[in-house]
C-alpha cells in the first residue's frame, strides 16, 4: 500500500464563484496490485479548465456532475510505473483529459482515452495544451465550424488564453486577419508581439465598443471565436458581415452567475448577416483528432505556431491555480506540474 493524495469535490455549488472550502483534499491507501490491462500512473502534470466549473453543479448539461467526495477529473499526463498492459511499459508518458487530481492512480491501460506523450515531438505540457484537448478544442472548432479563408477577418475573445492563443495563431497561418480581445496591455502586447495578431484589443478599456468599431470598419468581422459572452461579445456581433461564423466554444463571464446573463438579443444580429452560430463540444470531432495533432506538431516543430504555458508547481497549487482561471491571472494554457518527468 502506497499513501497517496487527492482532490475531491466537497459540495455542488448552485451559484457564484467556487472557492478554495468547496474542495478538500484527501490521503488514501493505494493498492498497486495490477488486474489484467491495468497501468499505475504517477501524475506529473495536470490541467486546470473552465469547464471544469460546470461539473461543480447539478442539472443538465453536456456530461454528468463530479461525484461528491471523488477524486476531480481534468487533463493530465503521467508516467506508467508497473504495466500490465501490452499496449504500455514501465517509463512510458501519457495522457487523457480525464485524469484524476491525484498523485498515484491504477488505470485500465486499454482506455480508449489515452494517448501517447513523446517527448520527441513536444515538451509534455504540450500535450495537455497544443497536442491535448485544448488544441483540438481550437483546431477543430475553427477550421469545422468557422470555416476559415485567406483574407478573411477574425476576432477571438480571449485571445490571450490557452484555446484563443492557438485559434488566432491558426487564423494567421491560414491568411487571416486577426483580431484578439483581452484584459490588459500585458496580454494585447503577448498576442500582437510573441503570436503574431494583427491587433490587440483591451476589453476593460472605456473606449472598448469604440475601439472594436474602428479596428474591423473596413473589413467587417467573418469570424467571431466564442469564449467569453457578455458585454465583450455584445460590442462585436453589430459588426458580422453576411454568412459571418460564430464557433461558441464557451461563456466564462456567465460560469459564476447567480442568475441568468441578461443582454442585447442576438436574433437580429445573426438574421441580418444570415450568420451562423454553433455550440459545440470538442468530442464531436473525435475522429479529426489524428489528422489535427499531426498538423498542429507539424507547425509546431517548423516553428509557426507557440504554445504558452503558466506552470504551477506542487499538488498544493491545483486548486488556487483553477480558481484563478476566473480572474484572468496568466498568459496562455495554465498547468500545474505535481512531480518531476
Amino acid at each position: 500500500m502506497t499513501k497517496v493524495k487527492f482532490i475531491a469535490l466537497k459540495n455542488y455549488i448552485k451559484g457564484g464563484f467556487p472557492q478554495e472550502k468547496d474542495f478538500e483534499t484527501k490521503e488514501v491507501d493505494l493498492d498497486e496490485t495490477l488486474g489484467n490491462n491495468q497501468i499505475l500512473v504517477k501524475l506529473i502534470y495536470i490541467s486546470v479548465d473552465p469547464y471544469v466549473r460546470g461539473r461543480m453543479s447539478e442539472g443538465k448539461s453536456y456530461i454528468h456532475p463530479f461525484k461528491i467526495g471523488e477524486a476531480i477529473e481534468c487533463g493530465g499526463v503521467g508516467k506508467i510505473e508497473k504495466s500490465n498492459c501490452s499496449k504500455w511499459k514501465v517509463g512510458d508518458y501519457i495522457a487523457n483529459n480525464q485524469f484524476p487530481w491525484k498523485e498515484k492512480f491504477v488505470t485500465d491501460g486499454n482506455d480508449q482515452g489515452l494517448y501517447k506523450a513523446d517527448k520527441n515531438v513536444a515538451p509534455l505540457p504540450c500535450y495537455l495544451s497544443l497536442l491535448g484537448m485544448t488544441g483540438m478544442t481550437a483546431y477543430c472548432g475553427l477550421t469545422e465550424i468557422g470555416e476559415p479563408k485567406k483574407g478573411e477577418t477574425l476576432v477571438v475573445s480571449a485571445g490571450s488564453g490557452a484555446v484563443g492563443q492557438i485559434v488566432g495563431q491558426v487564423g494567421k497561418i491560414i491568411g487571416c486577419r486577426v483580431i484578439g480581445i483581452a484584459g490588459s496591455k500585458e496580454k494585447c502586447d503577448f498576442m500582437t508581439k510573441e503570436l503574431g495578431f494583427d491587433v490587440g484589443i483591451n476589453y476593460k478599456s472605456p473606449t472598448y465598443k469604440e475601439d472594436i468599431g474602428k479596428v474591423v470598419a473596413q473589413t467587417g468581422v467573418d469570424i467571431y471565436w466564442e469564449n467569453v459572452g457578455g458585454e465583450i461579445t455584445d460590442a462585436v456581433l453589430p459588426h458580422l458581415n453576411k454568412l459571418a461564423r460564430i464557433p461558441l466554444c464557451g461563456v466564462i463571464s456567465s460560469y459564476n452567475k447567480n442568475e441568468l446573463d441578461v443582454g442585447p438579443r442576438i436574433q437580429m444580429y445573426l438574421l441580418k448577416a444570415s450568420a451562423k452560430i454553433q455550440g459545440f463540444i470538442v468530442f464531436h470531432y473525435i475522429d479529426k483528432f489524428p489528422a489535427a495533432s499531426k498538423q498542429l506538431a507539424e507547425w509546431y516543430n517548423q516553428g509557426k505556431i507557440k504554445d504558452q504555458h503558466s506552470i504551477k508547481n506542487g499538488f498544493d497549487q491545483v486548486v488556487p491555480s483553477f480558481l484563478s482561471l476566473f480572474n484572468s491571472e496568466h498568459l496562455g494554457k495554465l498547468i500545474i506540474k505535481i512531480a518531476d518527468e
